[in-house]
């Protein structure tokens, strides 16, 4: 059973995915509204038009997590989901960054991968830990900058169908009981401030965590281009 916390059209893009794959979905976390504060937020329509549990932006804690839920995935969701959190979950939570991590780190890569030059960034589904962005690869893939980009269209055009990718790939190995996790190169991190978006948000302390049951954890794998 899956709980995605996210928000706008990829969210909603990610939950539709899900949905096809057959996989059950214990509810969402997302904005009230959208961007213009004029309708609800598109995740946030798709879950409830479908009956499934809403939660407000901002809210998602352990105690406010459903039961019985496998894992959290974070589809454009600018929540901090905390290990007290994450331990309900038996497998944890993922999220997707659209960069090559451990490169760009924080809430504006694309627009600091085309500030800074960069020919080539991508999209990482990544283990989320205690640190932002910093968690353990479960799938990566790479894609080319193309000259006039801005960030905006870099995203529609390449970065936003890879994160659906990526997450599909993630979710099959789930499926046949594979749990990838990469760790990320630390000295080749970087990590640059947000142009315009506040902190993240944390709610819940933190607290130790246990072990993860009947999977088995693939520390050497690396996947090319995903198709």
């Amino acid at each position: 059973m899956l709980f995605i916390a996210g928000q706008k059209a990829f969210g909603e893009t990610v939950y539709r995915m899900v949905k096809a794959r057959g996989d059950e979905i214990a509810g969402v976390c997302a904005p009230v509204l959208n961007s213009s504060g004029k309708y609800r937020d598109r995740l946030r329509a798709a879950a409830e038009d479908d009956g499934v549990l809403w939660l407000p932006s901002g809210s998602l804690k352990a105690n406010t997590l459903p039961e019985d839920v496998d894992l959290i995935i974070c589809a454009h969701s600018h929540d901090f989901i905390s290990r007290k959190t994450r331990l309900r979950a038996k497998l944890g939570a993922i999220g997707y960054h659209p960069s090559l991590l451990p490169l760009h780190r924080g809430r504006d890569a694309i627009r600091w991968a085309i500030h800074a030059g960069d020919k080539v960034t991508g999209g990482s589904v990544y283990w989320l830990t205690d640190n932002v962005d910093a968690g353990p690869i479960a799938a990566q893939s790479h894609v080319f900058i193309q000259p006039g980009d801005t960030p905006e269209e870099l995203w529609r055009r390449d970065l936003f169908p890879l994160g659906v990718r990526l997450f599909v790939r993630v979710l099959s190995d789930l499926s046949e009981g594979r749990i990838v996790r990469i760790p990320q190169a630390k000295g080749c991190a970087t990590w640059e401030p947000s142009f315009t978006r506040p902190p993240i948000y944390r709610p819940d302390l933190l607290m130790l965590g246990g072990a993860i049951e009947g999977y088995k954890t693939i520390t050497e794998v690396k996947y090319s281009n995903v198709e």
